[in-house]
């Protein structure tokens, strides 16, 4: 088929590479601009960028698209059969939705209608779920609300974090919409009970409450790695927790966010928690015997 995609992050690449290897003529690659970042701020190019320019492919990168009739109009006369979206980032307009011949399809990386919008991946573990998967789901102007062609699900472990369950849902999407675009199955609408959002992040969620439960903490922890990453305070200093442990049946009597022993185990609402790997500010991410090493953290600390 002729095809145009849209993605931005390193969630879409998988995708955009499956369509190509599955013989699709992929026209046109549409990516967000190139954005500072860095310590020096030079403008980087998108994940999906630097991929679709090694395979040879026209990039654009309008800043809007919403009320651009110009971008619309040249949308249009790429005459494709239709457009695969994965993480764009931009809200695409009703003119643009109706151009492919066959309309516009979505990778959504969890099982519609659970975690509509910006960060299911993350909602998932956070919330606890024991299950995620990839949606394809055919595009209408709603936020996440179109009829899903295809699923297909996934496990949630008790060790995955953002990253892992990131990593094997984007796989999971390019094989999916390869075989949505073979099958062309009937779009089936989606029901109305079931259905939570899933809100953009922030720093602050990252931030701990030791009043909450072990696994609670322990799936913030998870779900928000390596981004925006859980947080607390120690001595006045931010310091961000990589991995732990939850100890949910230690029993105790301390105050939530007290140390239970010189070896970083923090007492939660309810059980205990044992930090395995934290980082503190300009520093990289180190194993908590190394961190001990150079700064004890003796029984009776208060993390805040």
């Amino acid at each position: 088929m002729r095809l145009i995609f849209m993605g931005t992050p390193d969630f879409s690449v998988p995708a955009l590479h499956a369509l190509l290897n599955a013989g699709h003529e992929v026209v046109a690659v549409y990516t967000q601009p190139p954005r500072p970042a860095g310590r020096g701020k030079a403008l980087r190019r998108s994940p999906v960028h630097e991929a679709a320019e090694a395979a040879g492919i026209e990039v654009r990168t309008p800043a809007r698209v919403r009320r651009d009739t110009a971008e619309h109009e040249a949308f249009a006369a790429l005459n494709a059969d239709a457009a695969v979206v994965a993480a764009y980032g931009l809200i695409l307009p009703k003119a643009m939705l109706d151009a492919p011949r066959l309309g516009c399809m979505n990778i959504h990386a969890s099982l519609l209608p659970r975690w509509r919008g910006a960060s299911p991946i993350q909602s998932a573990i956070v919330a606890g779920d024991t299950q995620s998967g990839v949606s394809i789901m055919q595009m209408d102007e709603g936020l996440d609300t179109g009829a899903v062609l295809l699923e297909e699900a996934t496990p949630i472990s008790a060790t995955d974090t953002a990253s892992t369950l990131h990593d094997r849902l984007s796989e999971i999407g390019g094989r999916l919409v390869v075989r949505a675009l073979a099958e062309q199955p009937t779009p089936v609408p989606q029901p109305e009970d079931g259905v939570t959002y899933a809100e953009r992040l922030t720093r602050d969620h990252g931030r701990i409450d030791w009043t909450r439960s072990a696994p609670e903490i322990d799936r913030q922890i998870r779900g928000l790695t390596p981004w925006p990453g859980a947080f607390t305070t120690l001595d006045g200093v931010v310091v961000k927790i990589g991995a732990a442990a939850p100890l949910p049946t230690e029993t105790h009597s301390a105050s939530p966010g007290t140390t239970l022993d010189d070896a970083l185990t923090i007492a939660c609402g309810t059980g205990a928690l044992r930090i395995d790997r934290l980082q503190k500010p300009g520093r990289s991410m180190m194993s908590a015997s190394d961190f001990l090493r150079g700064q004890p953290v003796p029984k009776g600390t208060r993390l805040v």
